[in-house]
């Protein structure tokens, strides 16, 4: 089993604060602030971090999915689009979008899309996050 573990400290008032997480493997670290997580200035964002984590689940989950059925995939991309909006006045993830692109040898879109929902079934992101956010799949396969 693997643990995997990130920290994050806040500062002042909601409105006028700053945090900063980080990485227990020192990968990654960033400031946050309100701005920036409710108000779309420059900066990261918690939900970056989960769709990030979604984005590289899904690319793997998919690319395993492929080798174990005999078609591996020459290259998978996958990006994420979280969603935090207020649902009942309050800050909720409502949607994680995932458009994923893939070149495989041997597949036609149609095996290619069911492959891909297939992956967001198996993802363990996508399962931590199941019934809480509403989770959609573009999948193109590429020439």
């Amino acid at each position: 089993m693997t643990t995997s573990r990130a920290s994050a400290v806040w500062e002042g008032k909601l409105k006028d604060g700053r945090g900063d997480f980080r990485s227990a493997s020192g990968a990654f670290a960033a400031p946050y602030s309100f701005r920036t997580r409710f108000e779309g200035a420059p900066g990261a964002t918690p939900e970056e971090l989960i769709a990030a984590a979604q984005a590289s689940c899904f690319a793997m989950a998919l690319s395993a999915n492929l080798e174990k059925s005999g078609t591996p995939a020459t290259r998978v991309e996958a990006e994420a689009a979280c969603t935090i909006e207020p649902v009942g006045g309050v800050p909720t993830i409502t949607t994680l979008a995932i458009s994923v692109r893939g070149k495989v040898a041997g597949l036609d879109q149609t095996a290619f899309a069911r492959a891909a929902a297939t992956a967001g079934e198996t993802c363990p992101v996508a399962r931590a996050l199941k019934g809480n956010v509403r989770i959609t799949i573009q999948a193109t396969l590429e020439p």
